[in-house]
């Protein structure tokens, strides 16, 4: 099971970024993710920055029916979506982290999501295991 931190799940692996990647977005799209977005942030700091920094990719993940539903109970909640899966080296090691659903949308104080988050938090959940092998 992956570690939840105060708005995370994460795991580690010994796998490199790229296959870690590629299993994440396999993991994500069984649980019925797309992925929106794909940020490469050690190229865009490089670019940018011309700062040297370890591989880290953010990829902008998407449940169409959950995002729908979701929509529905809370119109502004788009300004958190979509829902952010990170994976990076540091120290060796490949981090998975998906956002906590349940955590970040209760901010937004409204119970009619709480199944919803419920829901989005387990999928990922299970895209993390997965996709760490633990």
């Amino acid at each position: 099971m992956p570690t939840a931190t105060g708005y995370t799940l994460t795991a580690t692996t010994s796998d490199e970024l790229a296959d870690a990647v590629d299993r994440v977005r396999a993991e994500l799209k069984e649980e019925g993710f797309g992925v929106l977005t794909e940020i490469d942030v050690q190229a865009t700091l490089k670019e940018k920055l011309d700062v040297e920094s370890e591989p880290y990719v953010i990829l902008g993940a998407c449940n169409p029916r959950l995002a729908h539903a979701a929509l529905g109970a809370e119109p502004e909640l788009g300004t958190l979506l979509p829902c952010n899966v990170v994976v990076y080296r540091r120290d060796g090691e490949t981090h998975i982290s998906a956002i906590d659903a349940e955590r970040m949308l209760s901010v937004v104080g409204n119970d009619d999501l709480s199944p919803i988050a419920g829901e989005v938090r387990a999928r990922l959940a299970r895209v993390v295991e997965r996709s760490a092998r633990i």
